[in-house]
């Protein structure tokens, strides 16, 4: 089966062969993450909250640019919904724009701020949502493009847990800037489906955790791909801070604390605070911290380098293409 090549409002946007964006993943999304997506033909971005410091995220960024041969790639900015005296912000923009990043994604609240200085440098923004209300106000505000993840996504699906095939129908109706979908998106047949319904591509996290390049412990993985889709719950919703994250004894401690009507910043965090989760990748223990994963864990069944992965996701896109020709009738 031959793959198919698109030309979708993404793809262009990006300068991109596939139209599939690998997700800023916490702690993950490193140069080397990122520079397979890119070398994959897809886009990537460097998570800044990941790193340290400027100066940590300066060498991050330069050791991508090395690995992708100076191919472009983008920077993730995750903003708190109110701004946060320790935020750096202001200090990543600065970064960015002085790397020559041309790319970049942000999340949390509205970038909307920061619009006048990032296109000031030529930077394309893509803001990241869980719902097609918050796509509408970010398209008002300004930004280039939107990503819109339903409940079925790994991390923070918002409060209103609007599935993905819902949301990548009515965005269609509602923005007039490209958008992609992500959410227990895994197989190409998702990625036709939601180019069908108006998408312009996809953005993918869970099932981008067994590539080879991903800088997890070999244990960590071994329990991706042990995990199925129905190995996920989201807790923290009594705080209004939804995640969907793999069942495991933090989660059951979370739930119980929830349970007895327990919940607040001061019982919780320091349960599912992202330092323990970020153990978790060091040394391969999934029993406890906040692992954010999705439904695509129903596709993660092997551990394969990252250009394997676009390559079977574009070989069933191309099957799934070829199923609805030969439906068409006349």
């Amino acid at each position: 089966m031959s793959q198919p090549q698109f030309n979708t409002a993404i793809t262009r946007l990006f300068g991109i062969k596939v139209p599939i964006l690998a997700g800023g993943l916490q702690w993950l999304a490193d140069a080397d993450y990122v520079a397979a997506a890119v070398n994959a033909g897809a886009m990537g971005f460097i998570t800044a909250a990941s790193l340290p410091d400027d100066a940590a995220l300066r060498a991050e960024i330069r050791k991508c640019r090395e690995k992708t041969g100076g191919k472009p790639f983008g920077v993730n900015i995750s903003m708190l919904p109110k701004l946060a005296s320790h935020e750096r912000v202001d200090q990543i923009i600065d970064i960015v724009i002085d790397e020559g990043i041309p790319f970049v994604e942000t999340s949390g609240r509205a970038p909307t701020e920061y619009l006048p200085r990032l296109h000031g440098a030529g930077i394309k923004v893509m803001h990241k949502v869980p719902a097609v209300r918050y796509a509408i106000s970010a398209q008002k505000a300004g930004v280039d493009a939107v990503a819109i993840v339903g409940y079925e996504c790994g991390g923070h699906p918002g409060m209103e847990l609007m599935s993905t095939f819902v949301q990548a129908a009515t965005a269609a109706r509602s923005l007039a800037i490209p958008y992609v979908v992500g959410g227990g998106v895994g197989t190409g047949e998702q990625i036709v489906a939601a180019l069908a319904m108006g998408a312009a591509g996809v953005i993918i996290g869970t099932r981008f955790l067994v590539a080879e390049e991903l800088n997890a412990h070999p244990d960590y993985k071994r329990r991706v791909v042990e995990a199925r889709e129905g190995d996920t719950v989201m807790v923290m919703q009594s705080i209004r801070n939804t995640v969907r994250v793999l069942a495991n004894d933090t989660t059951r401690e979370v739930a119980a604390i929830e349970a007895r009507g327990e919940g607040s910043l001061e019982t919780l965090l320091p349960l599912m605070s992202g330092k323990i989760g970020k153990e978790a990748y060091r040394t391969g223990d999934t029993t406890r911290g906040a692992l954010a994963m999705g439904h695509a864990l129903a596709f993660t069944n092997e551990v394969k380098p990252f250009a394997a992965i676009i390559a079977q996701l574009m070989e069933e896109a191309g099957a799934a293409l070829a199923r609805l020709e030969r439906l068409k009738v006349g």
